[in-house]
């Protein structure tokens, strides 16, 4: 029979994120005068009680003994147990005790809030959930994986230099620089008064270049002027530090996939991009350093202090150009003369000097040329000039020397070239389906993507465009750029619109498309669009001047390559599209077939050639 009792207040509690607490009261159940004093020592199964040891006085009413347990915190339900030893001594002095007493007592525990078990969170989550579907609004956990980062690279600054110079040279560009300056709007008459028109005319000074024909002041001054703004938008003057002023952080984060700070300064890394020369200060772009440590014997022109008639007479390497090239690349002239932009104009020229075309049928014969007249004094210096321009054999054997492309037709019909890039298609193909290849990883937000492929292909690339880089390639693509500039502008002539007319409707993004267009409609030739051709030519101009200047045959970092494919993607898919559209070659499918695989590396003029047959039988 137990001497003690034990009382246990509260007897269930719920556990909270501070813990619990119970109060611990004992009695002893028989009460001897002979006794002096008592001790109740408390033990419990978890926590700690205070205090663990009461001791109380025999003659004192009070008897029981009280203690307080504190309970920790606890995620599970459960059972706890107390105890109480009850130790009563006789006489004062007495260590050992009279009689001894145990009780003990269980406490039921209970989670408390935020210490639910996982069976009824999920259930409380699952009702959550059909809540809201019963009001329709069902909830998204948002989830994305990202794409995996490819450390920054210095060369990102030469792709965005040459992206931004090309976008200087677009047609839009250029239309509007000839606009300004051919005709000014204070050197025209008021068409309300006939007055002249408002402003102080802005005195024309005469430029250096002279045409031993008269009557061609007008196509003079066009011709001028073309030359100024292919010398102030590409080239020597250009004013790099406005060009690198008018770089959008933004815009160029966004085609690399990273966030560039917006006070990214572009000059400071244009800067440390450049490399020295031989330990000199002239700075060179990498890939020109690379060629300039092999000409030690070669000097070098600095055109600062030196008179322009001086300087352009001297030999040697212009110092300027090895930090500032001229990004100028000849497909861009080889793809607008495969969507017949030289052809039509040549056309035009014929009829306008009365002359009939070949073939027993000739749709322009009837056509009335009195649209033109306005355009008259402009159409005859172009024609007076014709001696003066690049013809048609000399730009085929310069497509053959860089790139290995080949024209057809009778002017170039027995075209024997001395060397050609006969791989270079090969290799340019294949650099865009590495792309292709490297686009489908990068997407895939559970791969990290390869940059190596992409940088062996541009490696070959690279070698066989250098192998190129002779000849007529310090002029070749300025002067023909130059003259396919002038035959565009012409074609975008409103004269020009009312004498061949064309589809108004169609929004070509350029206004001398739509001649082109209806030109190759009247005389039967390929029914593609200008437009794909035009495309091919940008797109392709900026691929290979990355791929030209770029420092690949020392590039040996993956990175480099993913960002270069990062950057240029717009331009690469752009190409690969246009391609397929103009020739009907598709170069971002896999294709296991070698005889279909060698349908890539024919030339495009042969894909053109046939299409064109393939046309005319149906």
């Amino acid at each position: 029979m137990a001497g003690v009792t034990l009382t246990l207040s509260p007897t269930t509690v719920t556990s909270s994120a501070s813990g619990a607490t119970v109060e611990l009261s004992a009695s002893p159940v028989h009460v001897n005068p002979k006794l002096t004093h008592r001790v109740y020592r408390w033990s419990v199964e978890a926590g700690s009680v205070e205090p663990p040891v009461s001791k109380s006085s025999a003659d004192r009413q009070e008897l029981n003994g009280h203690a307080t347990w504190t309970i920790p915190s606890s995620r599970r339900a459960g059972v706890l147990k107390a105890k109480v030893i009850l130790e009563e001594f006789e006489g004062a002095g007495s260590t050992r005790p009279a009689f001894t007493w145990e009780a003990e007592q269980s406490l039921t525990l209970l989670p408390g809030e935020g210490d639910r078990n996982v069976r009824e969170v999920v259930r409380e989550a699952l009702n959550e959930l059909n809540s809201f579907g019963a009001a329709g609004r069902m909830p998204v956990l948002p989830v994305a994986l990202q794409r995996t980062l490819h450390p920054l690279t210095t060369d990102v600054i030469l792709w965005m230099v040459i992206r931004k110079t090309t976008d200087w040279l677009s047609f839009d560009q250029y239309s509007r620089f000839i606009d300004a300056h051919l005709c000014p709007p204070d050197h025209m008459t008021d068409p309300g008064t006939g007055l002249p028109g408002p402003g102080r005319p802005t005195p024309i000074r005469k430029p250096k270049l002279r045409l031993p024909f008269p009557g061609v002041d007008a196509y003079r001054k066009l011709k001028a002027l073309t030359e100024a703004f292919m010398l102030e938008r590409t080239g020597v003057l250009v004013d790099f530090t406005e060009l690198l002023d008018k770089l959008d952080a933004r815009v160029e984060g966004g085609r690399l996939g990273q966030t560039l700070p917006r006070d990214f300064d572009f000059e400071v890394v244009w800067k440390h991009y450049l490399e020295d020369v031989n330990g000199s200060a002239d700075v060179a772009l990498p890939y020109l350093a690379i060629i300039r440590n092999k000409l030690p014997d070669v000097p070098v022109i600095a055109p600062r202090n030196i008179p322009e008639d001086d300087y352009a007479a001297c030999y040697g390497i212009l110092q300027q150009k090895l930090g500032y090239p001229t990004f100028l690349e000849l497909i861009w002239n080889y793809w607008h003369e495969e969507g017949m932009l030289v052809q039509a104009m040549n056309y035009i020229s014929n009829r306008f000097q009365n002359v009939r075309g070949p073939g027993d049928r000739d749709p322009l014969a009837n056509m009335e040329i009195d649209p033109l007249r306005p355009l008259n004094n402009v159409l005859w210096g172009y024609l007076q000039d014709e001696q003066h321009r690049l013809s048609v054999v000399r730009r085929a054997h310069e497509y053959d020397h860089e790139y290995g492309f080949t024209l057809h037709g009778k002017a170039v019909s027995g075209m024997r070239t001395a060397d050609r890039r006969s791989k270079f298609l090969e290799s340019f193909h294949n650099l865009l389906h590495q792309c292709v290849q490297f686009f489908r990883q990068d997407d895939d937000t559970t791969v990290v993507s390869d940059g190596f492929p992409v940088l062996n292909s541009l490696k070959e690339t690279h070698y066989l465009l250098a192998q190129g880089a002779h000849n007529q390639f310090g002029d070749m693509p300025s002067t023909a750029r130059q003259e396919m500039l002038m035959q565009q502008w012409l074609l975008s002539r409103p004269e020009m619109r009312e004498f061949l007319g064309g589809r108004v409707m169609v929004p070509y993004p350029e206004p001398w498309m739509d001649r082109v267009d209806a030109m190759k409609s009247l005389l039967g030739w390929t029914d593609v669009s200008v437009v794909h051709f035009h495309d091919l030519a940008v797109y392709g101009e900026q691929v290979l001047l990355a791929v030209r200047y770029g420092a690949w045959s020392i590039t040996n970092d993956p990175n480099q390559a993913a960002n270069w494919a990062r950057y240029w993607r717009p331009e690469i898919q752009g190409y690969i599209h246009a391609y397929r559209a103009v020739t009907g070659v598709d170069l971002a499918v896999d294709i296991t077939d070698q005889q279909r695989l060698a349908e890539r590396y024919v030339s495009p003029s042969v894909h053109l050639r046939n299409r064109l047959a393939l046309q005319r039988r149906r």
